[in-house]
């Protein structure tokens, strides 16, 4: 059975925190809240922990993957981004938008798409999220938490272990979660596109 963690969503307990990061360190899948719904979530450098993410969505090498980041000067590190794109990422950020950037060298292949280097990159506005990823030290890769079969992402940490229970390593109860997914806004072509309107406002594109 997975462990379960109740994190405080305004006051991490980081006791919890360390707790969950070493998880992760240690190849964990986790279930975790966002700023939009829950999500899954595994280290960066973790095949294994990767491929079991895309067995319990069940879904293949040519979903895009996120990589959850702490900040726009670690988004360079994983994305190329010219001074345009980066002057919206910082009136857009932190909040519920993925952006789809060329991703650089630093990104493992097999989080990208087979036969496009593009990678999904979020930074968060949730207390939790931003705990997690000051103590790992780095991005996390992620996904939405849509069980197969349904429609939305589920919005309770409960109803997650009744599901998911021996399927991962570690559920962050912190709270309800909303069902509304990201706005998906893509910039590998030149002039930003909405791909996906979600909780995040356009602001024009």
């Amino acid at each position: 059975m997975s462990q379960y963690f109740e994190i405080h969503p305004q006051n991490p307990q980081m006791r919890l925190i360390k707790q969950a990061v070493d998880i992760l360190d240690k190849g964990g899948v986790i279930v975790y809240p966002t700023d939009s719904s829950y999500a899954l979530g595994c280290h960066i450098g973790d095949k294994k922990a990767v491929e079991r993410m895309r067995r319990i969505r069940q879904i293949d090498e040519k979903h895009n993957l996120t990589l959850v980041c702490r900040d726009l000067s670690e988004i360079a590190t994983y994305a190329k981004i010219n001074n345009a794109d980066y002057r919206l990422l910082k009136s857009l950020t932190p909040g519920p938008y993925t952006f789809i950037l060329p991703a650089t060298s630093e990104v493992p292949r097999r989080l990208m798409h087979p036969k496009r280097r593009h990678i999904g990159i979020r930074v968060m506005d949730h207390p939790i999220v931003n705990a997690l990823l000051d103590e790992l030290g780095q991005p996390i890769i992620s996904c939405t938490l849509v069980l197969p079969g349904e429609e939305f992402p589920v919005t309770d940490a409960e109803d997650v272990r009744d599901v998911l229970g021996k399927q991962v390593d570690l559920i962050i109860d912190g709270g309800h979660c909303g069902i509304e997914p990201t706005t998906v806004i893509r910039m590998t072509d030149g002039a930003p596109e909405v791909r996906r309107q979600g909780k995040g406002t356009d602001h024009g594109l």
